[in-house]
């Protein structure tokens, strides 16, 4: 697909200056340049054109309000100036996998001066000898290099940051659950409440249980005593019966 296209589809029917994030990646531009943007992308703050054969940045449009730019795996060699005469706010730059060789391919860099991570990886520059130092000496605005701080410091994850903020808040508030919202709340006097409920019902049932016990017991014994006089009074009638037949 040929980026003019792609562009006009990630649009989805809204106007230029609503895009905020436009992502061209793996399009095609037919003749090395930057094709379908204009001036009307003015809220555009990231633009990613990864592999799209990009060989020069002479039609990129004026974007005042772009910070972040993706141009890795592409054909740029130089043309870089176009980027502080167009995107003077850029505070990040991906230009890795490209052509660039020297340092004077980067020097126009040194115009965005609030640049703040630029990534030449996989670019013949870095096999320069002292890579690091030159760059960090040509732009001295610019604290990352290819991920790397001067003290090889690796640059800080800010999604992961803010993804980690977010744990936090949530781990400190006991009362919510993983989704933030409120839980049941203390459960502790609740759980007592409940254990004492059962406890008084356990013994009540338990004392109605030996009350019956007792009844039922008492039942027997007199069953059984009243079966012991029948029984005697029957061996009573039995041997008088007998005395009267002798005496006949």
């Amino acid at each position: 697909m040929d980026m003019k296209k792609r562009i006009t589809l990630e649009l989805r029917s809204r106007s230029p200056a609503e895009i905020v994030e436009l992502v061209v990646d793996n399009s095609r531009s037919a003749d090395g340049e930057v094709e379908g943007l204009t001036d009307e992308f003015t809220e555009l703050e990231f633009l990613s054109m990864v592999n799209v054969g990009l060989s020069s940045l002479a039609k990129l449009p004026s974007l005042p309000k772009l910070r972040k730019l993706e141009l890795s795996d592409n054909n740029l060699s130089g043309s870089l100036e176009t980027l502080s005469e167009k995107c003077p706010n850029l505070t990040y730059l991906n230009l890795s996998g490209n052509k660039i060789k020297e340092l004077s391919n980067v020097e126009a860099l040194q115009n965005l001066k609030s640049l703040q991570s630029l990534d030449l990886f996989n670019c013949e520059i870095t096999s320069l000898e002292d890579y690091r130092e030159s760059v960090f000496e040509l732009l001295p605005q610019v604290t990352y290099l290819d991920g790397f701080d001067q003290e090889d410091n690796e640059a800080p994850d800010s999604e992961a940051e803010d993804e980690g903020e977010d744990l936090a808040d949530l781990w400190s508030d006991p009362f919510l659950d993983e989704d933030g919202e409120d839980g049941a709340g203390p459960t502790g006097d609740y759980d007592d409440e409940d254990d004492e409920e059962e406890d008084e019902d356990g013994s009540e049932r338990g004392e109605e249980d030996d009350e019956d016990e007792e009844d039922y017991g008492e039942e027997e014994e007199e069953e059984d005593d009243q079966a012991g006089i029948q029984g005697q009074k029957r061996k009573r009638d039995v041997d008088d019966e007998d005395e009267e037949d002798e005496d006949d």
